[in-house]
């Protein structure tokens, strides 16, 4: 059976009472996590929503580095900031991804590959610190974790 371009399989649990007349059946429908990410617009809907947030996020993180100067008191107002609007699309993502069929584990470990990709193209460009070979490695380590999250 398919709900809304997914896998469902139904399944039947029966109570028996005193007699066959006293049979219920319930049926209960149980959503299955495997689908194919590139063919739900969810997915690449929660994809750029979650890439939006993480670009925000990581400038309320790391982007007060620049500028050390700051009192720290008006960083973490500004970074709170700047943190409220990460919210505002992170919970949206997080949402639609969920109910489009995926699992939690699957948002957690996509959020942070997409918040790796999204860090590393800050601090080459924002703070200019230099990339290392060690962290293309580490990466792609990454990358193969979400290749097993979501193979079939």
């Amino acid at each position: 059976m398919t709900y809304g371009g997914l896998c469902v399989p139904e399944r039947r649990f029966t109570r028996f009472g005193a007699g066959l007349a006293d049979t219920l059946t319930i049926s209960v429908k149980t959503q299955m996590f495997i689908f194919d990410p590139l063919k739900s617009p969810n997915m690449i809907r929660t994809i750029l929503l979650l890439t939006a947030s993480n670009i925000f996020m990581t400038f309320a993180w790391y982007g007060h580095l620049k500028f050390t100067g700051m009192p720290l008191w008006k960083a973490i107002l500004i970074s709170w900031l700047i943190a409220f609007l990460e919210y505002c699309l992170m919970v949206p993502a997080n949402r639609l991804g969920y109910v489009g069929g995926l699992s939690g584990y699957q948002l957690k470990v996509t959020q942070e590959v997409i918040t790796l990709i999204v860090f590393a193209i800050f601090a080459l460009f924002y703070l200019k610190e230099p990339f290392h070979w060690r962290y293309l490695l580490s990466f792609a380590l990454l990358i193969a974790a979400v290749y097993v999250m979501f193979k079939k």
